[in-house]
């Protein structure tokens, strides 16, 4: 049995563009953090998937799991929000005081997938379908639940259509430590943005990213970047957009874009926050070029993550690139 302090590292899963066929076992793909669960009596630990004590953000999931039977394992799984993933965003506090208000305004829930350990036994090396079967033997009470999980491909693609995706899991197979083990697919949405700038690879006539944009109105908001180029294409697009620079002073966004912020600040390769204070590290265009591209989640009117390129549509103007796509 592993033992409390011990750090484990998750399986992993690599994306794909469809479900695969076969031996598989299909699992909801829930939008929250990971959470790997080790419970050695009394003591009880979440830990993210890097390591990090997840515990004392939650202290509801910690007694829910003191009570869970048996009194001993170690599971996998993720901890969701119904209010969504900014809203558990906002958990991660210093402040006990906060964090115990935040309980009750914004309550989680852990959703088990998978089971390492149990009654003092090791089980990693067994195949998923005796673990599945072993973890459905916990005695879990809410806010803890087992994810559902299905044998049914057909019922599994119904699922892209109201979750983060779907997980693959091969019913033969071990569970593998910080391999792409899994399989995971993401529903595809395609939005037409505009391209109002782009920040270049640092030193080189070439771009990391693109600054996308859509219509509300009269104003064009940042919405999140593209990125994920290959070298000659980075080249390739310094060369084409460059002739679009523009002044910032008379550029949309001379006065800055997302100004409120956000609930997962400015990250690399987000839709950060940008002030004329800060240092200009990109490169105003005229907001005269359209691309299509896609993207997995919104959160609060911004990609969550990097769009990737689709196509560009000369075809289409600038101005109907509008919010209302989302």
């Amino acid at each position: 049995m592993s033992s409390a302090g011990t750090i484990i590292r998750p399986m992993l899963a690599r994306l794909a563009d469809e479900l695969p066929r076969g031996d598989w076992l299909y699992e909801p793909k829930w939008d929250g953090f990971r959470c790997l669960v080790l419970r050695d009596g009394d003591g009880v630990e979440l830990r993210s998937r890097h390591g990090n004590r997840l515990d004392r953000y939650f202290p509801e999931l910690v007694e829910a799991l003191a009570a869970a039977r048996p009194a001993q394992f170690v599971a996998d799984g993720e901890v969701v929000a119904d209010a969504g993933f900014p809203a558990l965003m906002s958990r991660i506090h210093p402040a006990a005081s906060r964090v115990e208000r935040l309980r009750a305004e914004v309550p989680a829930r852990l959703v088990v997938f998978d089971l390492l350990a149990a009654d003092g036994e090791e089980i990693a090396d067994r195949p998923f379908a005796q673990r599945r079967a072993a973890l459905e033997r916990l005695e879990l009470a809410a806010p803890l639940e087992v994810t559902e999980a299905t044998r049914d491909r057909n019922a599994a693609l119904r699922w892209l259509d109201v979750h983060e995706g779907v997980i693959a899991k091969r019913l033969d197979e071990p569970y593998a430590p910080g391999r792409r083990a899994m399989v995971k697919v993401k529903p595809t949405r395609t939005v037409d943005c505009v391209v109002a700038g782009m920040r270049p690879v640092a030193g080189e006539a070439a771009v990391a990213s693109l600054l996308l944009g859509l219509w509300d109105g009269d104003e064009l908001v940042h919405v999140g970047v593209a990125s994920s180029f290959s070298r000659p294409i980075r080249a390739a697009l310094f060369e084409e957009l460059a002739p679009l620079a523009a002044p910032l002073e008379a550029h949309p966004w001379r006065e800055g874009y997302s100004l409120r912020g956000g609930p997962t600040g400015r990250l690399r390769g987000s839709a950060g926050r940008w002030t004329p204070s800060m240092p200009l590290d990109w490169i105003p265009l005229r907001p005269e070029r359209v691309v299509e591209v896609s993207y997995d989640r919104v959160d609060d009117g911004r990609f969550r993550h990097p769009a990737r390129v689709v196509r560009w549509r000369p075809d289409r103007d600038p101005r109907s690139a509008t919010f209302d796509q989302l």
